[in-house]
C-alpha cells in the first residue's frame, strides 16, 4: 500500500507542486470565486495530503479512503484559511487534515478494532495501573515497552485504538472541586490554542520557549503528532507532555496577548 502510485484515480507520482507565493495568489483568486484557481490550488496540495495519510497506513486502512478523507480536510482548510494571518497554509492545513483523518478512524473504530488489538490494549492498561500503584507515577511508553517486552509502536497503536468519543456532558475533575463539564472546557475560536498558533508569528514565538517546550510544540503543531506519540519519542509520560504543552502555550499567550 505504501508504494501505491494511483490513489482514487490520481497518479501520485505526477502530482504538481506550487510555491508559497503561488499559493498566496491562488488563495486571493479563490476568495474572489475563481473556480479554476480553486482546482489548481487543491491539485497543488495533494502531495501534502499524501504525506499525511502515509502515517496511518500501519492501521490497515484503505489508502483510497484515507486519501479522500484527507482531501476533505484540505478543502476545509482552504475554505477557512485567513490570508491576513502571518502563517503558511501548510502550517494551518496539516492539523486540520490530520484531524479529519482521525475523526474518520474514530467513527469507524467500533467495527474495525480487532479482538487481538483490544486484548493487547487491556493488557497495557493493566500493566500501566500496576506500575502507577507501585511507583505513584505513570509509566512512559518506553517503560511499558520494556515491562511487556513489546514494540513501542504496538503499545501506542493499541491504546489509540480503544479510545472512544467523550460526551460533552461528562464531568471532569474530582469530587472535591466544583463540577466542570467537558463542554465548559471548550473555548470559542478566538481563545483556542489553534487560534493562537495561527495568530502569532510562529518562528518568533518558538524562540521564547525552552528546548523541551520547543520540541513538544513542534511535534504537536507542526508534525501533527498525538501526545502519546510525543511521549514515546522523548521518553516521558503523556501527562507530562500535556503539562509542558499547556505551559508553552500559556507562555506564548502571555507574551503576545
Amino acid at each position: 500500500m505504501i508504494n501505491k502510485v494511483e490513489i482514487c484515480g490520481v497518479n501520485t507520482a505526477k502530482l504538481p507542486v506550487i510555491s508559497n507565493e503561488e499559493q498566496k495568489e491562488l488563495l486571493k483568486d479563490i476568495k474572489n470565486g475563481n473556480m479554476i484557481a480553486r482546482e489548481t490550488f487543491i491539485n497543488g496540495n495533494l502531495r501534502l495530503v499524501l504525506s499525511i495519510i502515509k502515517r496511518f497506513y500501519a492501521r490497515g486502512e484503505n489508502a483510497d479512503d484515507l486519501f479522500q478523507v484527507g482531501c476533505i480536510g484540505l478543502i476545509k482548510a482552504m475554505d477557512n484559511f485567513d490570508l491576513s494571518q502571518n502563517c503558511q497554509f501548510s502550517t494551518y492545513a496539516v492539523p486540520m487534515i490530520i484531524g479529519e483523518v482521525k475523526r474518520y478512524l474514530r467513527d469507524n473504530n467500533t467495527i474495525r478494532v480487532s479482538r487481538s488489538i483490544r486484548d493487547l490494549a487491556y493488557k497495557v492498561l493493566a500493566e500501566k495501573e500496576k506500575f502507577l500503584k507501585q511507583t505513584n507515577r505513570e509509566p512512559t511508553i518506553e517503560e511499558l515497552s520494556n515491562l511487556l517486552e513489546m514494540p513501542k509502536e504496538d503499545i501506542i497503536m493499541s491504546l489509540e485504538a480503544i479510545q472512544i468519543p467523550v460526551s460533552l456532558q461528562e464531568p471532569t475533575g474530582n469530587k472535591d472541586t466544583d463540577t466542570i463539564l467537558v463542554q465548559d472546557q471548550i473555548s470559542d475560536k478566538k481563545n483556542s490554542d489553534e487560534y493562537w498558533a495561527e495568530k502569532i508569528t510562529i518562528a518568533e514565538a518558538m524562540k521564547k520557549l525552552n528546548e523541551k517546550e520547543k520540541m513538544i510544540i513542534s511535534k504537536r503543531f507542526f508534525e501533527g503528532r498525538t501526545q502519546i506519540e510525543v511521549a514515546a519519542e522523548i521518553g516521558i509520560s503523556q501527562a507530562q507532555v500535556s503539562r509542558l504543552e499547556k505551559n508553552a502555550i500559556g507562555h506564548i499567550k502571555r507574551i503576545y496577548h
